[in-house]
């Protein structure tokens, strides 16, 4: 259920469960933790995206209801592509919900196509949203739009969240891996280490839990 290409140090990571909106269980995690992982020593640039008209409907629903929506493996996960000192990159072939936001935030760009909704219902499903995720969504479209997504529980529009700066760039169906490519096309071409110290410059910010927070 998840692919990881390589065409040279530009790898590819797939979510392929489109009869399930690519929802994640226990062991896709685990496979993603994997690959990123792996990108770690021999990516320049690494593209996350899935199949179908869904990127990411977050965690799979049965799997959630035992305990997966309260899993470390979320943050983990969002952890290792933050830290990643190569160039990554969020390409978006549809809606993302749920916990699969951690995966974009992390990422250092977005992309998206038209189509695509945002949606974090965290106020529904009585859930917690993921530690890192509201500094960094903060970090992205600033406090009150921040609210919007996790308190109101509203979903944006692929491009509303171009407007907001959740979005970097729209790209159609057809184009998003090619875009994604160009994108990263500065990164492929410099020296490793020299991509891994410019990108150490533009740290995310890391959530502090409020006092009293369990």
């Amino acid at each position: 259920m998840i692919a990881l290409t390589k065409d040279g140090s530009f790898w590819q990571i797939t979510l392929e469960r489109p009869d399930r909106a690519n929802a994640l269980t226990a062991d896709m995690l685990e496979a993603l933790i994997e690959a990123v992982s792996q990108a770690h020593s021999d990516a320049q640039a690494l593209v996350i995206t899935g199949t179908g008209r869904t990127f990411s409907a977050g965690a799979d629903l049965d799997e959630a209801r035992t305990g997966l929506a309260t899993s470390p493996l979320w943050e983990r996960l969002s952890a290792a592509i933050a830290r990643l000192p190569c160039l990554s990159i969020a390409a978006l072939n549809g809606t993302l919900a749920g916990g699969a936001f951690g995966m974009a935030l992390a990422c250092d760009l977005r992309l998206a196509v038209p189509e695509a909704r945002l949606f974090y219902p965290v106020m529904k499903l009585g859930f917690l949203p993921q530690p890192s995720d509201p500094g960094r969504l903060v970090a992205l479209v600033g406090p009150a739009r921040a609210r919007m997504i996790l308190l109101a529980g509203q979903p944006v529009s692929a491009p509303v969240a171009l407007e907001w700066g959740l979005i970097d760039r729209l790209a159609d169906p057809g184009d998003l891996i090619a875009e994604s490519r160009a994108l990263a096309e500065a990164a492929l071409a410099a020296p490793r280490a020299h991509l891994a110290a410019v990108k150490r410059m533009i740290p995310w910010p890391v959530q502090t839990p409020w006092p009293g927070a369990p």
